[in-house]
């Protein structure tokens, strides 16, 4: 159930960056994903790092970390799936 999870938040994260970023992105949905769950990890870390990790009630604070680590994560992605996919079409 821990990857299921896992996958499941990727991909809400993953989305909700993808709506947040302005403009279209031409990032598959499986990168979205996998970047959704980089970013969820790395914002636990940052969260864990900064010590607000395990807070009596909803964790807002993790979750900011998480969703704001997802947004830099998918719109860098994009950019390197743009170039990375337009050097390919000109060759």
């Amino acid at each position: 159930m821990g990857w299921l999870w896992a996958i499941i938040v990727g991909l809400v994260l993953g989305l909700l960056a993808k709506a947040i970023i302005p403009g279209k992105q031409h990032v598959p949905l499986w990168l979205t994903v996998i970047l959704g769950m980089i970013g969820a990890i790395a914002g636990n870390a940052i969260a864990r790092a900064v010590g607000v990790d395990a807070t009596a009630g909803i964790d807002w604070w993790r979750h900011v970390f998480q969703l704001v680590m997802a947004v830099i994560l998918v719109g860098l992605g994009d950019r390197a799936w743009t170039a990375a996919r337009g050097s390919r079409r000109r060759a």
